[in-house]
């Protein structure tokens, strides 16, 4: 019979173990942190029906179309209507104006939920922000909810 050493195998130190469970969770954090749209900024977009969000061009961007989300006639006037799937708020906040808004609420990331009385609500601390501008209304959210491009041709509203 042969016997095997009796030496363990060496494990790695303490040190080791947690310096890589911090770099794990930094990256964690960090990609978390990310942002998933370069381009957004605070500005809202004004679409009035007939025009497009590039400043009323016909000329194409190159984007093919976009997504279309909806009729002008589904969107209420004063209110809104959130589009999950896409990530985005419609809001007609006058007769015939329409604008989009980022529908993630800008306090911890939640999504919107609901628009009444003329303010986009987010379920998560009740952060309000306005149909009009994506301005805050009432806190715990600092920041404006990004706007969103999209174009108005005809009754049809599109992602753009």
């Amino acid at each position: 019979m042969t016997s095997e050493p009796l030496h363990p195998v060496p494990a790695p130190g303490r040190r080791t173990v947690v310096a890589a469970v911090g770099a794990t969770g930094l990256a964690v954090a960090l990609t978390a942190c990310g942002s998933d749209n370069g381009s957004s900024d605070s500005s809202s977009s004004n679409v009035r029906a007939g025009d497009n969000a590039s400043g009323g061009s016909s000329a194409s961007s190159g984007s093919g179309g976009g997504t279309a989300l909806a009729r002008t006639a589904d969107i209420p006037a004063g209110g809104g209507k959130i589009f999950k799937d896409q990530g985005v708020v419609v809001t007609q906040p006058t007769a015939g104006t329409y604008k989009a808004f980022s529908s993630k609420c800008t306090h911890q990331g939640c999504a919107v939920s609901e628009i009444s009385n003329g303010v986009i609500i987010c379920p998560c601390h009740k952060s309000e922000f306005s149909v009009a501008d994506g301005s805050v209304k009432k806190g715990p959210a600092t920041q404006p909810l990004p706007a969103e491009k999209i174009t108005v041709s005809g009754d049809s509203i599109t992602l753009a």
